[in-house]
């Protein structure tokens, strides 16, 4: 399975030298558990092993498409663009952290042209201030920066922007909401602190960033609102008309795909417009797959560890698996092993290091791409962040880096058969062959898939096993980075959703 590859990312342990002078109150070496972490992570990673869990995962959405409020969730999307919409639009992007104010311009296939252009972009950060905003309040504030960026925006253009002096607006907002039309939808619980919601649940979200617009007389009506798996399925189909997929995968995890509208229960869309109903062929969904995968991908006991210790078991198991949230946690779970059981870092264990979530995952993707003979950057790295009265030695960050990249592989295959899954499920549904399903691309967007070392060619790799496997084409699926997604993807939403 992937000889070339995996030779050159995973050196043979065999040809490791043991430990010579094993600590005896220890119950082994730190190169006895590390075969052992290298067999239970590679197991399942057999590409038989793999077809046979999509298999099963296809299984587990059979009744989640009849029925489910938690996932496999239609939006109202139901056009993807064309490539040719053209048009000037004011592109909102609330995440947790940062609101983003964009002027975007999309050219179409103009000769010469940027096809997504941003033409004037502030961004606004949500510190705890701001999260602290009860009810109107934070809505207020979204339109006191959307003013100042539309000012900065058209001060540096005395005919307007592009000639545009109204902004149809396209709203990414990551956070849940109940949608109710292509414009709008019931404002839901937010988390992560906010006090937004305060006596707004269920309130409508397009109305409440309007209303504080209107009274400041801003040049701007909701045309669209999307989540951000969507808009990265948007923005890159405006680029690549092959595009049915959008996958997410940064601290947290999702899928969106682009499906018939029949692939789905019509108790599903209960109170959609019998309009949209009449002419709607196909709708992207949001499958929500972190939620999927419980009793079908083989766990280890450190994720076992890490499920029972959540403030949430079982939830989202597939998340638990491959997102950068849980990845440095699962990590920091053998290392704590390594530490009382085979004597890494001499037994000591690093007082920040046995909290959990200490270990975060762009520490790991930093010692992964060291890869010199002794490891220097790594371990000043690791020294710097979780110091220990002796620096970390050369085996010891070795031993961090062959279990960081069995890991994060296990979860790029992982994330292969999520997906070969969700493209079964597309081929079936629209009664189509694996040979002639043809070329799809996938957007991808989020700190894991995008810069994580490898992750996204190991990913690439198993899915070409997999779909040939199917009977279809190697390179049947591509995974294509969709840059700045939720910006753009929320400027085409509102170009290919106006009337």
């Amino acid at each position: 399975m992937l000889p070339s590859l995996l030779h050159s990312i995973f050196p043979s342990l065999s040809s490791r030298k043991r430990m010579r002078n094993a600590v005896r109150a220890y119950d082994r070496t730190v190169d006895d558990l590390l075969r052992e972490v290298q067999r239970l992570f590679e197991a399942p990673l057999d590409p038989a092993k793999l077809l046979h869990m999509s298999g099963k995962l296809q299984e587990q959405f059979a009744p989640k498409l009849q029925a489910s409020d938690i996932c496999m969730l239609p939006s109202y999307n139901d056009k993807l663009p064309s490539g040719l919409e053209q048009g000037t639009y004011l592109a909102l992007d609330v995440g947790g952290s940062t609101f983003r104010v964009a002027v975007v311009q999309l050219a179409g296939k103009q000769p010469g042209a940027k096809r997504m252009h941003i033409v004037n972009m502030k961004s606004y950060q949500i510190d705890n201030v701001v999260r602290n905003l009860k009810g109107t309040s934070f809505f207020d504030w979204m339109a006191e920066n959307i003013e100042a960026a539309i000012s900065e925006a058209h001060a540096a253009s005395a005919n307007g922007v592009n000639g545009t002096t109204t902004f149809g607006m396209g709203l990414a907002w990551s956070f849940p909401i109940e949608q109710t039309s292509m414009r709008s939808g019931n404002l839901l619980a937010m988390g992560k602190g906010f006090r937004a919601t305060e006596g707004l649940l269920g309130h409508d979200l397009s109305e409440l960033v309007m209303a504080p617009c209107r009274k400041r007389n801003l040049p701007v009506y909701m045309q669209s609102i999307v989540n951000d798996s969507s808009a990265t399925l948007l923005s890159r189909a405006y680029e690549d008309p092959t595009t049915r997929f959008a996958v997410i995968l940064g601290t947290g995890f999702n899928i969106a795909v682009h499906l018939p509208v029949s692939a789905l229960a019509a108790t599903k869309y209960k109170g959609y417009p019998q309009k949209w109903l009449d002419e709607a062929s196909h709708v992207l969904v949001n499958t929500e797959l972190s939620m999927f995968g419980k009793t079908i991908l083989p766990t280890t006991r450190w994720d076992e560890q890490l499920n029972e210790t959540h403030v949430r078991p079982d939830f989202q198991p597939f998340e638990h698996m491959i997102s950068g949230r849980y990845l440095g946690e699962i990590v920091r779970l053998i290392i704590v092993e390594a530490v009382r059981t085979a004597g890494l870092f001499g037994g000591e264990i690093p007082e920040k290091l046995a909290e959990p979530y200490a270990l975060d995952t762009g520490t790991l993707a930093a010692i992964e791409m060291d890869e010199s003979k002794k490891l220097s950057k790594g371990i000043a790295l690791f020294q710097a962040k979780h110091a220990l009265s002796k620096p970390p030695t050369v085996k010891d960050i070795s031993f961090i880096r062959t279990v960081s990249q069995l890991v994060s592989h296990r979860a790029a295959a992982y994330l292969a058969t999520g997906i070969h899954a969700l493209w079964n499920l597309r081929i079936s549904s629209e009664g189509i062959s694996p040979l002639d399903a043809g070329r799809i691309s996938i957007g991808c967007n989020g700190s894991v898939i995008e810069k994580y070392p490898l992750f996204r060619q190991l990913c690439q790799s198993h899915l070409n096993e997999l779909t040939s496997l199917s009977g279809a084409d190697a390179k049947s699926i591509a995974l294509e980075v969709a840059v700045e997604s939720a910006i753009f993807g929320a400027a085409v939403a509102a170009s290919c959703l106006e009337d």
